[in-house]
């Protein structure tokens, strides 16, 4: 199927996750970026969040990537206010209550240094007297704004959000706001994790 687009796309901060915006002061939108028609993104980053982004008009494999029965792992680099506790980590693995609602066991863990990534711009608000920490937090699962809930629920807010990887695919080679075709290698392993052999 010739005419299938399957896209990875490194979103900075402050750029919409759609390609309009019909609000009264216009923010950046795909659409600065991507200049393919009729593709959709796979899930969200919000606006205020960086990262890798997959987009596409395989109607099917975007369902089995965002729907939380599939499980399938998304993991973010998180930086936090403070240092987080032990306590505080067993509470992300074992899931927290947001808004009634109790997350599914995530793998998290506290990253030794500070990750290797590009300048936020604008960078996060400096305050000296308030150290910070960062998190590889893996989920199985995306509702809004989770990991900004999930490390508020638990004592520590997040400072800055980038979404690392998605199922086995990941940021590797992209720049900020550069984007670029999966290979078909990496359709092709997508493709078996997500899919079925009856449905192929």
């Amino acid at each position: 199927m010739s005419d299938r687009q399957y896209i990875l796309f490194y979103k900075p901060y402050g750029v919409l996750c759609q390609f309009t915006d019909d609000s009264a002061s216009p923010r950046p939108t795909l659409k600065e970026y991507i200049d393919i028609p009729e593709v959709y993104s796979v899930g969200r980053l919000d606006f205020d969040s960086e990262g890798l982004l997959m987009l596409t008009n395989d109607g099917q494999l975007k369902h089995r990537l965002i729907d939380p029965q599939f499980e399938h792992s998304r993991t973010y680099w998180v930086q936090v206010e403070r240092k987080p506790t032990e306590l505080a980590l067993k509470q992300l693995r074992d899931g927290v209550i947001i808004q009634g609602y109790r997350t599914k066991p995530a793998i998290a863990k506290l990253l030794d240094n500070e990750p290797n990534l590009p300048e936020r711009d604008p960078p996060i608000r400096f305050r000296a007297n308030i150290p910070t920490a960062w998190l590889e937090l893996t989920l199985t699962e995306g509702k809004n704004r989770q990991v900004r809930k999930m490390t508020a629920a638990v004592g520590f807010p997040t400072l800055r959000l980038v979404r690392v990887s998605l199922a086995h695919l990941s940021l590797k080679d992209l720049e900020v706001g550069q984007w670029r075709n999966l290979t078909q290698t990496e359709l092709q392993e997508l493709r078996l994790k997500v899919i079925p052999r009856r449905l192929r």
